[in-house]
C-alpha cells in the first residue's frame, strides 16, 4: 500500500495515514506531503465529499479537491467494517502519524481511539481535527469554518462600520487549523526523538479561530471596550486602509511616524508634515477621516501599481488590491515559484522555502489523470 517515492524533502521517510476529509486535514497533509512525507489518503467508500464540490471540475474532479490533495497516494477503506479496521492496524505498524477528523468518539467506538492504539503502537502520533474537541459544553458537536468564524468573533470585527458581520472570503479557520495541525505534528515528532513515544494532538476549529483574534482580543483585554467593524481600516494604526486611485484601490499600511513622513514627501504633500492633526499615530487615529480625504484627493490621478512600487522602494508599505487572476499572473508570483504546473495540473505551491530540501511535486491528486504528466 505504501508507495514511497525517491526520498526527497525535509520529511522524507515520514509515513502518514490520512483519514481526514474536506479541508483542515487535507490542507495539513498537503503541507507535509509537499515536503517529502509519504501520505496515504484513505477515503470512505463514497470518497471525500469535496471531490464533488464543483463546478469547476477538472478531469472529473472538483477543483476544490484538487487544490489540497497533491503529493498523496489514494485508496478507499471502510472503517465501519471489521476488515477495514484490521487493515488500518496493519498500516499503522509502519506509520509515524495518523490524522483524522471524525466526530469525537467515532474511532473509539471502533476500537481505534488513541488509548487503544497506543498499546500496540506506542510511537504513533494521533492528530485529531474536530470542531470543538471531545469534551466541554460543546464537546463532540460538529464544526464548520463559517460557523467558527461566526461563533469565535471573526465575523463581528469583519465588515464595514455600521454594516453586518461578514464572513472572511476564504475558509481561514479551516486552513489555519490545518497549519496548526501540521505544527503540532512536527512538534510531536521532534519530542518523540527524545521520549520515543507518540501522543494525541487535539486540534480544533474553535481554538484556532479564537487564536486569530489579535489585536482585537488584546485591545479588549486592555480597554474593556468591545471591538467593532472598521472595514479595511486598522483599529490601532492610521493610515492603514484602502484609498482610491485612478486605477483602483491602493492599500496603505503605514506603521510608524517615519513611514508617514516619507509617504507625505513621496506624494508631494510636504505641507502636511507639520500639521498638528497628523504628527503622531494617535493624532492620525483621531483625525482619520480628514487624513483619508486628503490622501484620496492626492491619489485620484495616480496609477495604483506605479505609486505602490514607488512607495515600497521608499520604505512605505503599500500595495494595489489585485484580483486572483492578477495575482496568479504577477511576475513576482512566477519568480517565487508559487504556481505549480504539470501538464494540465495547476496549483498553488508551498510557501515554505527550504534551501537544501525544497518542496516538490511528486504526485498529482488521487484520481487526477493527466496524459501530459
Amino acid at each position: 500500500m505504501w508507495q514511497s517515492s525517491t526520498p526527497t524533502g525535509a520529511l522524507a521517510g515520514c509515513r502518514i495515514v490520512d483519514l481526514s476529509r474536506v479541508l483542515g486535514g487535507p490542507f495539513c497533509t498537503q503541507i507535509l506531503g509537499d515536503h517529502g512525507a509519504d501520505v496515504l489518503k484513505l477515503e470512505p467508500p463514497a470518497g471525500d465529499e469535496t471531490r464533488q464540490w464543483g463546478p469547476p471540475f477538472e478531469e472529473g474532479l472538483a477543483s476544490y479537491f484538487i487544490g489540497v490533495n497533491r503529493n498523496k497516494t489514494g485508496a478507499t477503506l471502510d472503517l465501519a467494517q471489521p476488515a477495514g479496521q484490521d487493515f488500518l492496524r496493519t498500516l499503522l505498524a509502519d506509520a509515524d502519524v495518523m490524522i483524522e477528523n471524525f466526530k469525537p468518539g467515532t474511532l473509539e467506538k471502533w476500537g481505534l481511539g488513541f488509548d487503544t492504539l497506543k498499546q500496540s503502537f506506542p510511537r504513533l502520533i494521533h492528530c485529531r481535527i474536530s470542531g470543538f474537541g471531545g469534551d466541554g459544553p460543546l464537546g463532540g458537536l460538529p464544526g464548520y469554518d463559517a460557523c467558527a468564524q461566526a461563533m469565535c468573533g471573526l465575523m463581528s470585527v469583519n465588515g464595514v462600520a455600521g454594516g453586518e458581520p461578514t464572513r472572511v472570503g476564504l475558509p481561514v479557520v479551516d486552513m489555519v487549523t490545518g497549519m496548526n495541525a501540521a505544527l503540532a505534528i512536527l512538534m510531536a515528532m521532534q519530542e518523540r526523538t527524545r521520549s520515543g513515544l507518540g501522543q494525541f494532538l487535539d486540534i480544533t476549529l474553535f481554538d484556532s479561530a479564537i487564536s486569530l483574534l489579535h489585536p482585537h482580543a488584546a485591545n479588549y483585554f486592555g480597554s474593556g471596550k468591545v471591538p467593532g467593524r472598521t472595514g479595511n481600516a486598522h483599529p490601532n494604526i492610521s493610515p492603514y486602509e484602502t484609498v482610491e486611485t485612478r486605477t483602483g484601490p491602493l492599500f496603505l499600511a503605514v506603521g510608524n511616524d517615519r513611514q508617514f513622513r516619507t509617504l507625505l514627501r513621496e506624494l508631494g504633500l510636504d505641507g502636511l508634515l507639520d500639521d498638528a492633526r497628523f504628527i503622531t499615530n494617535q493624532d492620525r487615529i483621531l483625525n482619520r477621516p480628514a487624513l483619508h480625504a486628503l490622501l484620496e484627493e492626492r491619489l485620484a490621478g495616480l496609477d495604483a501599481t506605479t505609486i505602490s512600487e514607488q512607495l515600497l522602494r521608499a520604505g512605505v508599505p503599500a500595495a494595489p488590491v489585485l484580483s486572483v487572476d492578477q495575482v496568479v499572473a504577477h511576475p513576482h508570483t512566477r519568480h517565487r515559484g508559487m504556481v505549480l504546473q504539470r501538464g494540465r495540473y495547476r496549483g498553488l505551491a508551498s510557501p515554505i522555502k527550504l534551501s537544501r530540501t525544497p518542496a516538490t511535486l511528486r504526485k498529482l491528486p488521487p484520481g487526477f489523470k493527466d496524459s501530459e504528466s
